[in-house]
């Protein structure tokens, strides 16, 4: 070995540290694998992942056009496979009373990359926005790493209020400042599970059209409503291109497929299909999904609720059965989340850190929220992925750590059934 290689060999490992630009979130962790008993992310239950009959798909649409393949774009263009917008225009019609066609539906990789794309094209630092209170964390945190300025508006059992949004919106304008859109969830909200009726998506319009600020509508949960009656989407309410609209196969079929979409006026989603710059998202993944969906997503969505549903059960039983009348909830209409207060002397903080020890994984509800402070004793619990037996098992090892960790729940006397 030369003297050159042997100091090559035995030298310092290099140093990116001082190469790195400021500004960059966090270094990601290592990843450990799942908690013993997982309660995070938004994931589905893998027995209600339609294994067969994607598999299926894959093997049609491939025999038939996989050469296709071949190119960036397929033959559809940079929007993303036709037969699968095709399906997302009529399924948007029928579902959410949205009309629209095909060339205004964008492809994207998840609705993350959705959020990404808006925020770019409409977003600078130092501008402000206004989303709900209790949000979804990839929102809150986007936000907050572009330098820009959150107004959260409070919610109720009918999901953010329209007294306080206008309150907000006045007092913005009375500060001559334009909010660059008002992000919602309307539609089984994250991570209330609220629905926002007809009447409020009106008045959010209204509010919309005085102050010329655009709505983000945020629809990635809406088929996941236990009685499959939803009110219109705020799209589908608009007469004017205010609204931007953003929906995802994510819950509804399965996370990893990463399948998202946008719903968007030309004059916005050209500049959106600009700032794509991943040469198109996966093809293969929107030949089966529409392959997929077109024959089975009508029966596919109510059977996967039923299950859901189930789950929901078995979580309020757990926690009434383990935490008594210290954990506070409202039973969602839909969706994969509950929403949880606890006790206010519970640090949501420490009783994550406390319960990922003890092999539970939970949201902090400080971490879903613009205010840290309302939501400090609040947690997240989403249901969809453990099994019945993991979630029963799960919240009793929850309730055991945060009785050690703050003295609730009072110990309950277990009760024998003949």
């Amino acid at each position: 070995m030369t003297s050159a290689k042997a100091s090559a060999k035995g030298s310092a490992k290099f140093d990116y540290a001082p190469l790195l630009p400021a500004g960059l979130p966090a270094a990601a962790a290592r990843w450990t694998g799942l908690a013993r008993y997982s309660f995070v992310g938004g994931n589905n239950d893998a027995e209600q992942v339609p294994v067969a009959d994607l598999k299926a798909a894959a093997e049609a649409a491939l025999t038939r056009e996989g050469h296709t393949l071949a190119t960036y774009g397929l033959a559809s263009g940079p929007q993303g496979y036709l037969p699968l917008r095709n399906f997302i225009a009529d399924k948007l019609k029928r579902d959410a009373g949205i009309n629209c066609t095909s060339d205004e539906i964008l492809m994207v990789s998840g609705s993350l990359q959705a959020l990404d794309l808006v925020n770019q094209a409409l977003l600078a630092r130092g501008d402000t926005v206004i989303i709900e209170r209790d949000c979804y964390q990839g929102s809150i945190n986007r936000l907050t790493r572009m330098g820009v300025n959150i107004v959260g508006i409070p919610l109720d059992d009918d999901g953010m209020r329209m007294d306080a949004l206008a309150e907000a919106l006045a007092d913005l304008k009375a500060k001559g400042i334009r909010p660059k859109y008002i992000y919602t969830i309307p539609t089984v909200q994250n991570p209330t599970a609220t629905i926002m009726p007809e009447s409020n998506r009106r008045i959010l319009l209204e509010l919309s059209a005085e102050y010329g600020v655009p709505v983000f509508e945020d629809d990635c949960y809406a088929d996941l409503i236990w009685d499959h009656k939803r009110p219109p989407a705020i799209h589908a309410l608009d007469t004017t291109g205010c609204v931007i609209h953003i929906g995802s196969f994510s819950k509804s079929v399965a996370p990893a497929l990463r399948v998202g979409y946008i719903v968007a006026p030309w004059e916005i989603m050209s500049h959106m299909l600009a700032l794509k710059t991943d040469a198109g998202s996966g093809a293969l993944e929107q030949m089966v999904l529409a392959e997929y969906s077109a024959a089975h997503f009508a029966a596919h969505v109510p059977k996967a609720t039923r299950g859901l549903r189930a789950k929901l059960d078995t979580l309020m039983d757990a926690l009434n059965e383990q935490f008594g009348t210290a954990a506070e909830f409202e039973e969602p209409k839909g969706g994969i989340f509950l929403w949880v207060k606890l006790p206010d002397n519970v640090d949501a903080m420490q009783l994550y850190q406390a319960a990922l020890r003890a092999g539970v994984s939970i949201n902090p509800g400080p971490e879903w929220s613009v205010d840290k402070a309302y939501a400090h004793s609040h947690i997240r619990i989403c249901f969809a992925s453990p099994s019945h037996e993991e979630i029963r098992e799960g919240i009793a090892v929850l309730a055991d750590v945060c009785r050690k960790e703050f003295g609730v729940p009072e110990r309950i006397a277990n009760v024998t059934q003949g």
